[in-house]
């Protein structure tokens, strides 16, 4: 029988689910409601922030939700680093992910932080294995490269970058995962930081030790900036490791190239507008490496604005009931769940499978939801040049850049349009913001949009904040500007 998601009261009398409870999801020890539709302003709680402005806002210019840079702020590279493996439970029946290695061991903590840090750890393994406990010994598995967040009732949010896959030894064995927790968003680097535990993990778990150690003990850098590790490997010598973070951070938590291999331009163009209307999106895989990537790369097309719903990269299969949810949510679903997935009660949904490139279900109007003229644009943007790519870092700038264009040309003016009184509280005015627009099409897409959530948030704290708004996005809308003068005074020259 599977699991009801579990639910607690959150600050905005909303209910929400969080990491505190998911011990007991994993241990079956908590009943919540039969749908997630039974209470209407119920909704779960995995890796997006609250339906809390209060909570959730975030600076315009900061990095969407899943990039999470903001939660860097000087600190530990990681929190720990877990290996996650599959233990028979004592019924014989199926396995159990248990954690059988932490580093690091923490000691004379405080009760209250023991027992927070006993709820966190609980929580991990469920989504370390999200896709069941039916299991069996193996000889041959690829392995996979994926992610989660977790987010506490505060908005604190930890996230789970996690390498799956079959340990080295003779005949059939169980997968195990290697798991960094950490509050910083960064998914490449990270990547390469599994890459050095996994090579050193084929030797033994003792060499994993000094290079973690080190690693907690350098700074994180920053953007464009460049760690170099010292680390010691048995019959290989002295090694240096080099951990660049991306110059361009609203990108570093992200991997566009997944998304461009499984879906068609029009495809991405037609989740993105589904997405900003705030509709529920699910997206279908074999494997949780496409739908970690893909889900981080679909939500990150909303730079500068915050996905602040439901966002699980990868649903554990005693969760599935999200997906009957009546609030927004993004995530991901195995393939072998598909039949339980449309059997269940859902409106407003994009369901896209990643495996064949097609939308098994769809509202309909997706190509009519963006202003025709802009929508285009998009499309030739994208278009031009991208067989040329190479990088990881030249595909994602170049997927990025049309989207954040779409919305420097939407909303781009949004800042003289919030008023200020003497004590520096802004209040957004509304009505002249869209009527500014010259474009019926484009002012009938506002008119919708600033009615969402992402929208809300973003100016909520544009309105809070007392300095002058900063960033890759303000830096689009001034170069936007720029362009729009020197426009303006060709035309002028030219009559």
């Amino acid at each position: 029988m599977r699991q009801r998601a579990p639910w607690v009261e959150g600050q905005t009398q909303q209910r929400i689910w969080h990491w505190r409870e998911a011990e007991a999801v994993a241990g079956g020890e908590m009943e919540g409601p039969e749908r997630c539709g039974d209470s209407e302003n119920s909704i779960p709680f995995w890796g997006s922030a609250q339906d809390n402005s209060e909570e959730a806002a975030k600076e315009p210019e900061r990095a969407q939700e899943h990039c999470l840079t903001n939660f860097a702020g000087g600190q530990h590279f990681f929190e720990y680093l877990l290996v996650v493996s599959l233990k028979k439970r004592r019924s014989g029946e199926d396995y159990e992910p248990t954690i059988t290695y932490q580093f690091p061991k923490r000691e004379n903590l405080l009760r209250g932080q023991q027992e927070e840090e006993e709820r966190l750890l609980s929580a991990i393994p469920l989504f370390c294995f999200p896709d069941g406990n039916e299991w069996a010994p193996l000889t041959e598995y690829p392995r996979e490269t994926f992610s989660f967040v977790l987010t506490n009732v505060d908005g604190s949010r930890k996230i789970g970058y996690c390498r799956r896959l079959l340990p080295a030894g003779p005949g059939p064995r169980l997968p195990k995962v290697y798991c960094i927790i950490s509050c910083v968003g960064c998914f490449g680097l990270f990547s390469k930081i599994l890459d050095e535990v996994e090579k050193r993990h084929q030797i033994s778990m003792a060499v994993i030790y000094p290079f973690m150690q080190g690693l907690r003990e350098a700074a994180f850098p920053a953007p464009g900036k460049t760690v170099t590790l010292k680390s010691f490997i048995p019959d290989s010598g002295t090694e240096f490791i080099s951990l660049t973070r991306p110059l361009d951070s609203h990108l570093e938590h992200v991997d566009f190239n997944s998304l461009l291999q499984c879906l068609s331009l029009e495809q991405i163009v037609q989740i993105f507008a589904s997405a900003v209307l705030e509709r529920r999106l699910i997206f279908l895989a074999e494997d949780l490496s496409t739908l970690s990537q893909c889900i981080h790369a679909a939500a990150a097309l909303l730079y500068p604005f915050s996905w602040a719903h439901t966002y699980i990269p990868v649903v554990p299969e005693s969760l599935l009931a999200t997906v009957c949810c009546p609030t927004p949510f993004m995530v991901g679903v195995q393939m072998r769940f598909l039949q339980e997935v449309t059997e269940s009660p859902m409106e407003e949904v994009l369901l896209v499978n990643l495996r064949e490139g097609t939308f098994l279900m769809s509202v309909g109007d997706e190509k009519d939801i963006l202003p025709p003229k802009l929508q285009d644009d998009i499309l030739d943007a994208l278009g031009q040049g991208i067989n040329d790519l190479q990088t990881s870092e030249q595909i994602n700038e170049h997927v990025s850049g049309p989207f954040v264009q779409f919305f420097v040309k939407t909303v781009g003016h949004y800042a003289s349009y919030i008023k200020r009184e003497a004590n520096g509280q802004g209040h957004f005015q509304e009505r002249a913001f869209y009527k500014a627009l010259n474009s019926k099409a484009n002012r009938r897409f506002v008119k919708k949009f600033v009615k969402t959530q992402l929208f809300s948030l973003f100016i909520q704290e544009a309105e809070r904040s007392k300095n002058p708004p900063a960033g890759y996005f303000q830096q689009k809308i001034l170069e936007y500007e720029e362009q729009k003068k020197q426009k303006k005074s060709r035309e002028k020259t030219v009559k």
